[in-house]
C-alpha cells in the first residue's frame, strides 16, 4: 500500500508530466533510442529527464552481478543520455545507473533490443547478425481471400510428445520450423504445419511471446504461463529459445519460425500486451517513474487492468513507444498483425495511428489491427483522450478490429455465466441477436463501421473452451446434445460476416477439463492434444469443410460498409433464424470467388425441425450439421422446400440470380409458409 508521502510525490509527478512544458521541453523526436549496433560503432540513447546523471554499466555475460566497466553517459537533447563509441559491442551486456535525487537506480534498457536470460540485463545487438538464411527474402503469403485467424500458445503447440516433433525442440521456436511431423512419427497422420494446412486456416495468431517474467528461463521444462506479464516489449521471450542465456539465440530462433510458417503459407499475428506491465517494477518506471503509468487524482496506481499499473498510452513518449515497438516487430521480425490484449485501455488516436503508420510503410490493409474492445475496469485516461471501448467504436479507423462479444456470447451463452446457455444449447429469445451477429451487427445499436472492423468468433484462450461452456451450460434434461450445439455454434459463427477466429483446437472439441482459466495451469491441460486431435478427425473434417466454403462466399467476407445491404431477407421462428444473402462478386468485395448467386442460411436451436420455402429456383445443398462438404456434390433441393433438422444449420447455393418478381414471390410464400 502507498504512504501519504508516496501519493503525494505521485500526485506532483502526474502534475508535471500533464503539463504542457514539459510535453514541448521533453518530447524527444529523432529516432535511435536504446542500443543501436552497427558495423560502425554502437550508440546508447536513453530519455530520462528527471535523472540527475546516468552511467553505462557493461557486462561479459548476462548473469555477471558486476561490470567490467562504468562509463559516464552525457546529457543530450530533450532529456535524452548518450554514450558513443567506434566499437561494435554486439553481445555485450548493459545497464543503466540513474542518479534520482539520492538515489541510485539500477535498471535494463527500457528500448532493449536483445536481452540476457530472465531479461533482467540488456544486451548490445547487431541485428544483421541475427538474420537466419534468406531472410532478406523472406515475405508473407499472398494477401488471403477471408482472414481466418487461428490462435496458438507456442508451448502448447508443440509439448505434446505425441507430435511427433523433435524432443530438443518441444515447446520452442523451433518446432515451427519443423516440416511433416505425424502422431507418434507414423508418417500418416499430420500434425503441426501439415495439419493446419490441411484445415485451411490464413493466419497464426501467437500468444504473447516478447520477453515475460512469469516463466524462469532457467527453470524446468513443466514450467507454463499464457505471457500476459511483459517484462521487455521489443524482445522475444527466451524460454521459446533453445538458448536463453545468449540473448541473440532467441531472435534469430524467432525469425526463423516466421520464417517457416511464411514458407508453409500462413500469416503470422502477434499478440501484444501494450496495457500494463508485469509490475512497476519495470525499466519503464524506473528509468521515468509515474510517467509511462497512469495514477487517480489521489496519487494511487490506476487499476483498469487488474495488475495495478495501468500504461498510460496518451503521453507522447508513451504512445511514441507503443507505436515504435510495433512498427518493430512489423519491419524486423515481419509480423503480419497484431493482436491487442485490453484494447479498451489504450486511447483511439493511439490505435488510429498505429494503423496509418502500418498502412504507410506496407499498404493499406496489409497489417491486420484489432484487439479485446474492453478493460477490466476504469481507468483514468488524461487530456480527452478517448479509450478504445467498443461504444467508441465509431472514433476508430474501420480497418481497427474488435472481437465481439455480443456475438460470442449469443451463440454459447455468456462467457462469465458457465451454467447461462446461448442460442445454440437451449435459450430462447436470441433469435434476432442471432441475425445481428449475421450481419457483423452493423446497421444495429452497436457503433459498428464495417464488417471489417468485427471477429465472429465464439472461443479464445480466456475463459472456457467451447466444448467446456456447451458441457455446463447445457441441462442434461432438456433433450439437446452438446455435440450437435457444437456444430451448430461452428456453423453461425462461419457463416456470419467479419473476420474469422478460432482458438487452437477447438476444431477437435479441445477441453481444458472444465477449468475457466488456465493462464498458469500445468502444461498437460494447456497443450494441443494431438491424439485427441486424430480421434475427432469427423469434426475436424467437418471444420475443414466450413472453412473451405466460407472462402468462396463473397457475400461473408465482404468487408466493406455496405456489405450488411447483402442481405436481402432474414427470418424468425421460435429457435430459428434465417436469411437470404447477395452472394455475387462485386467491386470491394476480397473473395476466391463464388459459383452461387445467393446463399439460402437456416440455424435451428429448437429440439424439433423447421421447414421453409425457398425462393423459386434450383437449390444446391451445400453444407449442414452432419456434412460441411456438400457444395462439392451438387446436389438439388427437391420442391423448394428445406427442413433444418432439430439443432442444426443447413447453408443452400443458387448458382443464378432471381429476378425481382421472382423475389416479390418468394417472399409472400415465405410470409404464409410460417413452420411446418
Amino acid at each position: 500500500m502507498m504512504s501519504a508521502l508516496d501519493t503525494a510525490v505521485v500526485r506532483d509527478l502526474k502534475s508535471l508530466y500533464s503539463s504542457k512544458g514539459f510535453e514541448e521541453k521533453y518530447t524527444y523526436t529523432k529516432a535511435g533510442l536504446g542500443a543501436v549496433c552497427t558495423w560502425a560503432g554502437t550508440e546508447f540513447t536513453l530519455w530520462s529527464p528527471i535523472a540527475s546523471q546516468v552511467w553505462l554499466l557493461l557486462y561479459k555475460t548476462g548473469e555477471d552481478e558486476q561490470p567490467y566497466q562504468k562509463l559516464v553517459m552525457a546529457k543530450g537533447p530533450q532529456g535524452t543520455w548518450k554514450y558513443c563509441t567506434k566499437k561494435n559491442l554486439h553481445g555485450v551486456y548493459y545497464q543503466y545507473d540513474l542518479l534520482m535525487g539520492q538515489n541510485h537506480v539500477i535498471t535494463g534498457d527500457p528500448y532493449a533490443k536483445a536481452c540476457g536470460i530472465n531479461g533482467q540485463k540488456s544486451m548490445a545487438v547487431d541485428l544483421s547478425k541475427t538474420d537466419p538464411k534468406n531472410w532478406d527474402l523472406d515475405q508473407a503469403p499472398p494477401r488471403p481471400a477471408e482472414n481466418i485467424i487461428y490462435e496458438i500458445h507456442i508451448k502448447e503447440f508443440s509439448w505434446d510428445p505425441a507430435g511427433g516433433f523433435p524432443k530438443d525442440f518441444r515447446g520452442k521456436y523451433k518446432a515451427f520450423t519443423c516440416e511433416h511431423t505425424s502422431l507418434n512419427n507414423d508418417g500418416i497422420h499430420a500434425t503441426g504445419l501439415d495439419y493446419l494446412k490441411n484445415l485451411g486456416i490464413t493466419h497464426v495468431q501467437l500468444m504473447p511471446a516478447f520477453d515475460y517474467a512469469t516463466v524462469d528461463e532457467r527453470g524446468e521444462d513443466s514450467q507454463f504461463n499464457w505471457g500476459y506479464d511483459p517484462q521487455n516489449y521489443n524482445v522475444p521471450e527466451g524460454s521459446y529459445a533453445t538458448d536463453p542465456s545468449r540473448g541473440e539465440v532467441r531472435i534469430r530462433e524467432f525469425k526463423e519460425m516466421i520464417q517457416s510458417l511464411h514458407k508453409n503459407g500462413f500469416r503470422v499475428i502477434m499478440d501484444v500486451v501494450y496495457n500494463h506491465t508485469y509490475s512497476l517494477d519495470s525499466p519503464l518506471q524506473k528509468t521515468v517513474p509515474w510517467y509511462y503509468y497512469r495514477s487517480r487524482a489521489d496519487g494511487t496506481g490506476a487499476n483498469g487492468s487488474a495488475c495495478g499499473n495501468d500504461i498510460a498510452s496518451e503521453r507522447s513518449m508513451c504512445a511514441r513507444y507503443i507505436l515504435e515497438s510495433v512498427l518493430y516487430w512489423a519491419k524486423e521480425y515481419h509480423i503480419d498483425g497484431f493482436r491487442f490484449d485490453l484494447m479498451g485501455l489504450l486511447d483511439t488516436e493511439l490505435m488510429n495511428t498505429i494503423q496509418k503508420n502500418l498502412d504507410d510503410a506496407f499498404g493499406p490493409g496489409e497489417k491486420l489491427i484489432f484487439g479485446e474492445p474492453w478493460s477490466a475496469g476504469a481507468t483514468p485516461m488524461e487530456n480527452g483522450h478517448i479509450p478504445a471501448l467498443k461504444k467508441n467504436a465509431k472514433y476508430l479507423n474501420a480497418h481497427v478490429g474488435m472481437f465481439c462479444d455480443n456475438t460470442r456470447d449469443a451463440i454459447k451463452g455468456h462467457v462469465f455465466e458457465g451454467n447461462e446457455p446461448g442460442f445454440v444449447n437451449g435459450r430462447s429469445g436470441l433469435e434476432e441477436d442471432i441475425l445481428r451477429s449475421a450481419r457483423a451487427w452493423c446497421n444495429t445499436c452497436v457503433p459498428v463501421k464495417a464488417p471489417s472492423q468485427v471477429i465472429s468468433y465464439v472461443s479464445a484462450h480466456d475463459n472456457w473452451t467451447l466444448w467446456d461452456k456447451l458441457f455446463l451450460a447445457t441441462a442434461p434434461d432438456s433433450g439437446l446434445s452438446v455435440e450437435k450445439a457444437y456444430r451448430l455454434a461452428a456453423g453461425i459463427y462461419m457463416t456470419c460476416q467479419g473476420s474469422l477466429f478460432m482458438l487452437s483446437g477447438e476444431e477437435f472439441g479441445r477441453t481444458k477439463e472444465g477449468l475457466e482459466n488456465s493462464y498458469n495451469a500445468p502444461i498437460q491441460i494447456n497443450r494441443l492434444d494431438w491424439t485427441q486431435a486424430w480421434a475427432n478427425k469427423k469434426l475436424v473434417d467437418f471444420y475443414r469443410g466450413l472453412i473451405a466454403l466460407r472462402k468462396q462466399l463473397p457475400g461473408l467476407c465482404d468487408k466493406t460498409d455496405k456489405a450488411y445491404l447483402r442481405f436481402k431477407e432474414c427470418f424468425i421462428r421460435p429457435m430459428a433464424a434465417g436469411y437470404l444473402l447477395d452472394n455475387r462478386l462485386k467491386d470491394g468485395s476480397f473473395c476466391e470467388g463464388s459459383r452461387w448467386d445467393e446463399i439460402f442460411v437456416i440455424y435451428n436451436s429448437g429440439i424439433k425441425a423447421r421447414t421453409f420455402t425457398l425462393p423459386e429456383g434450383t437449390w444446391e445443398f451445400l453444407a449442414n450439421s452432419r456434412d460441411s462438404f456438400l457444395w462439392q456434390t451438387h446436389e438439388t433441393v427437391k420442391n423448394n422446400s428445406i427442413t433444418a433438422a432439430p439443432q442444426s444449420f443447413v447453408i443452400l447455393g443458387l448458382p443464378g440470380g432471381m429476378t425481382a418478381n421472382e423475389m416479390d414471390l418468394w417472399k409472400t410464400r415465405l410470409a404464409k409458409s410460417g413452420t411446418k
